[in-house]
């Protein structure tokens, strides 16, 4: 993607995003994600994201599917990369936590995050913005 300014419309967006957010079932539903689900096998990971009974699978798919939804507005231009990235840092994050057992979970799932992942393709400063200084 190439570097673009972000507009006021882009702003209007970002805001938007994050007033979403705060919803408070969301808020719950993304401190249990950022917090509490650790899952270090893909059995463990599953046991969640593909349960419908399991009640924390609503949250799961709350997170994910509004991260996705986030990125592809990236990915269709609709607010800019750069703007994106610099006030978002969560799905990426939620992304990252994930890393280690991608390839069992997209052999599963093989559209799992994808809209994150190719969101943050070709954008140079992310991987020194996630560095440690």
């Amino acid at each position: 993607m190439e570097r673009m300014l972000a507009t006021p419309a882009d702003a209007e967006i970002i805001l938007k995003l994050y007033q979403l957010r705060t919803e408070p079932v969301m808020r719950q539903a993304r401190a249990w994600m950022t917090g509490e689900f650790w899952p270090n096998t893909p059995e463990e990971f599953f046991k969640v994201a593909q349960n419908p009974s399991d009640p924390h699978n609503a949250f799961f798919r709350q997170v994910v599917t509004y991260w996705e939804m986030a990125a592809a507005m990236v990915l269709h231009g609709a607010v800019s990369a750069e703007l994106f990235v610099d006030c978002n840092a969560e799905g990426f994050f939620i992304f990252a936590k994930f890393a280690h057992m991608l390839g069992p979970i997209r052999e599963k799932m093989p559209t799992f995050m994808n809209k994150t992942r190719s969101s943050s393709t070709g954008l140079r400063r992310l991987p020194r913005a996630y560095e440690a200084p």
